[in-house]
């Protein structure tokens, strides 16, 4: 009984979705809108009140868009009702939290990597201008 509600809900949230799209797609406001395309010119689709039943149609649809959105969050389950808690003690269980605890602690030589590069980089500069720098006297001199 339950899996027809839905079904039925959705089904029913598909065709109001097409019919919105649609009614606000065919409004006119002063020739700007979708609804010139197919009608044209200044005549009304459904007579000479077709603004204000237009209007009254997006907004019913609009109500209905909203309730049927509602009902569906309302009825549809919830993908997962455990807590942070409750999964942190499963993990604490299953011996995991541990070992991935363990394994993002640095270790104590590789503590200041950081420092390191940042030294081997200026090294490495260093004997580059010492290379390059007799080059150039060289070739400046001939």
């Amino acid at each position: 009984m339950d899996s027809i509600i839905k079904g039925v809900l959705l089904v029913a949230f598909v065709i109001i979705c097409v019919l919105l799209v649609l009614l606000v797609l065919v409004q006119d406001q002063d020739n700007s809108g979708m609804g010139g395309l197919l009608g044209g010119g200044n005549s009304a689709a459904f007579g000479s009140h077709s603004a204000s039943v237009l209007t009254k149609a997006t907004v019913v649809f609009v109500v209905l868009f909203f309730v049927v959105t509602f009902a569906i969050a309302k009825i549809l389950p919830v993908k997962s009702d455990s807590t942070d808690a409750d999964m942190l003690s499963a993990a604490e269980a299953a011996g995991k939290v541990e070992a991935a605890a363990e394994s993002a602690v640095p270790q104590a030589s590789n503590s200041k990597w950081w420092d390191d590069s940042a030294k081997e980089g200026e090294a490495k500069a260093e004997a580059e201008v010492k290379e390059s720098a007799p080059a150039a006297e060289s070739a400046s001199k001939q």
